[in-house]
């Protein structure tokens, strides 16, 4: 048996490794059936602190430039294959196990099978558009797949092929899927008690999944720093980077800033880039009473700020949290719900620039599209985005900001 196959084995018989999500892609599971609810019910427990481990993939591992399209593509192609041989993989997982591996006390079943066809259906189109290029001589290229199922029985055949000096990258990759996934189904399992970006409620939400092919934005949350703080360094390097960005600010920050430096500072501040509302405090807009006033005071204090063609109308709820029924206010505010889809976790004490790029660039490659979060809060960002930039140029498209206000 090769060593990939002996470590995603190990960590299944160690782990359990949740393979029982999704016997097929879209056959009735475990987390469907009564007797699988049930046998959760009588198992739930605290939850337990989330464990310092998060998915971090090597960009080194694979051996090609990603800086064409032809190049991007390739390895796009790869790696959906990895990932939905592990996503089909995690098929045979109970609901007490699921549990146990997701640190949680209950399963919210219906945003678990939402996000998993969800999970299928993307990574089926996005191996279609990646496969534009193919010849018949490369490993990563196959039959035309109109299914998900198509994609699972190709993602097998083709790896079986794959070359053997991929074997360390398919490892890693495989290493990388296994964790995100993980993360994922962790946010998707208690979405009803802790929503989140993992899904939308309406059509006033989104998260950056219906995008255009290889074409990515640039968000940043938390902000402004103190005047000649990171926020700064972090718009001089988009700058020079020539890149555009929505800042979601916190108003209580904003109002900071301006009793120190005022409006003029904070208009040349942001110049051109984009600024939206993060709320007042960063407190969870699904419980905290005054949740409305948090986004009208904000959203009052920006327009009234930034030039009417950089304010934009979008809001983004810290931790992604907010309330179920919050469709009619934000209508009522002309406001959009702003998530996201691929997170940099540069917030995360466990990840550093490098890691967050390394991440960044896997997840590029898987989803082909997408929002991603930063923060200018943190100094991470002015690292890894050039690398990101850098290891991209030619391949990607980087959206202006002012067009995430038209979603």
């Amino acid at each position: 048996m090769n060593s990939y196959k002996l470590r995603a084995w190990a960590v299944i018989l160690t782990q359990g490794a949740l393979r029982a999500l999704f016997l097929a892609p879209f056959a009735v599971s475990c987390v469907l059936t009564t007797a699988c609810q049930a046998r959760a019910e009588d198992q739930r427990r605290p939850i337990t602190p989330d464990p310092p481990v998060v998915a971090k993939a090597d960009r080194h591992l694979w051996p090609e430039t990603i800086d064409s399209t032809a190049g991007f593509d390739r390895a796009s192609r790869a790696s959906i294959l990895v990932y939905v041989n592990v996503l089909s993989d995690m098929q045979t997982l109970s609901d007490s196990e699921l549990i146990d591996i997701l640190h949680v006390d209950t399963l919210d079943h219906a945003t678990m099978i939402r996000w998993a066809r969800g999970a299928w259906e993307a990574s089926q189109q996005n191996y279609r558009l990646a496969s534009s290029d193919c010849t018949a001589s490369d490993w990563t290229c196959g039959a035309a797949v109109a299914t998900p199922n198509e994609l699972r029985d190709t993602s097998r055949k083709l790896l079986a092929n794959m070359p053997a000096t991929l074997d360390a990258w398919r490892a890693g990759m495989e290493d990388f899927s296994r964790d995100y996934l993980t993360e994922q189904l962790k946010l998707a399992a208690v979405f009803s008690r802790d929503n989140s970006e993992v899904d939308t409620f309406n059509t006033r939400e989104w998260n950056g999944d219906r995008l255009p092919d290889r074409e990515f934005f640039l968000t940043f949350d938390d902000g402004p720093t103190a005047p000649h703080g990171n926020t700064e360094g972090v718009l001089k390097m988009l700058d020079e980077s020539r890149k555009s960005a929505v800042f979601f600010v916190l108003g209580s920050n904003l109002r900071t800033y301006l009793d120190k430096a005022g409006t003029p500072a904070v208009r040349t501040l942001y110049g051109q880039q984009c600024v939206a509302s993060h709320g007042w405090e960063h407190h969870s807009h699904a419980r905290w009473e005054p949740w409305q006033d948090s986004v009208k005071l904000t959203q009052a204090l920006i327009t009234g700020t930034i030039s009417q063609e950089n304010a934009l109308g979008l809001f983004r709820p810290p931790y992604g949290q907010r309330r179920p029924d919050s469709e009619a206010f934000f209508r009522a505010q002309s406001v959009h719900v702003a998530l996201w889809d691929i997170d940099s976790l540069d917030w995360n004490s466990h990840v550093s620039a490098e890691d967050a790029a390394n991440r960044v660039i896997a997840l590029m490659l898987v989803k082909r599209h997408g929002v991603m979060l930063f923060h200018d809060i943190h100094s991470k960002a002015k690292t890894a985005l050039p690398i990101i930039f850098q290891q991209t140029a030619g391949s990607v498209s980087w959206g202006d900001c002012h067009a995430l206000g038209r979603l």
